[in-house]
């Protein structure tokens, strides 16, 4: 155990601030490098950012590739050490440092699982978000910092349907924010993936940016309702 915990915690700075980027990209990999996290600076921004934290507190369902002595009570067992195959659930940035390090694996959690990519690629603002992480989770985030412990493929794969699914969602996000930075708050119901309905299914990220068009729009409306807004409206 003792060699466990100094090549994990000794690792865990470098392994979680890199992000592997392909030599070689293909279009769609071309599309989805925005996404990658390649400067150190940005990993510093998320040792101090709460939403980083609370997307690293994810539980993952993760099998141990060793035996590991005085762990065992880790399953909630009376065996003291952790056999190899044992399924813990452990928070996600204990999970990735483990799992980079090859101690651990893990299969893609529900959230992003074939059926919730089926549902994004058939009308992506349809779909909750919020039932996938919660209503205070980071759907976004974590798929992002899982994306980092991937493979090329997988990495690819995962990046692209996030990427894809913020595009889709984005147009009635921008919609629902200048509605409700109106003076009329009232929303016409249309459906699934529009109005309260998508605001529902917002995550933690769409919130913000709802939160942020929302407040932009009332200023906007505040000067052109002033007399410096009337003028300049009455000139043109």
């Amino acid at each position: 155990m003792p060699a466990l915990r100094e090549v994990a915690f000794s690792r865990a700075k470098d392994a979680t601030a890199e992000v592997f980027v392909p030599s070689s990209l293909d279009n769609e990999q071309e599309e989805l490098a925005p996404l990658r996290i390649a400067a150190p600076e940005m990993a510093d921004e998320d040792y101090y950012s709460l939403q980083s934290i609370l997307a690293d507190n994810h539980k993952l369902t993760c099998s141990f590739t060793l035996a590991v002595e005085g762990l065992g009570y880790l399953e909630g067992g009376t065996d003291a050490d952790l056999q190899e195959n044992a399924k813990v659930e452990l928070p996600f940035w204990l999970a990735q440092t483990l799992s980079i390090n090859e101690f651990t694996t893990f299969p893609l959690p529900q959230p992003y699982s074939p059926r919730v990519r089926a549902a994004l690629n058939a009308s992506a603002p349809s779909v909750k978000l919020s039932n996938q992480v919660g209503s205070n989770g980071w759907w976004y985030r974590w798929g992002s910092k899982i994306a980092d412990v991937l493979d090329d493929r997988p990495q690819a794969d995962l990046l692209k349907i996030m990427f894809r699914a913020f595009v889709a969602r984005l147009p009635p996000l921008q919609d629902l924010s200048a509605h409700h930075a109106s003076s009329d708050h009232s929303v016409p119901e249309s459906g699934a993936g529009t109005g309260e309905n998508f605001r529902e299914g917002m995550e933690g990220d769409e919130r913000e940016l709802f939160r942020i068009g929302q407040d932009s729009g009332q200023m906007i409306k505040a000067w052109y309702d002033s007399t410096w807004g009337q003028r300049a409206f009455a000139r043109r």
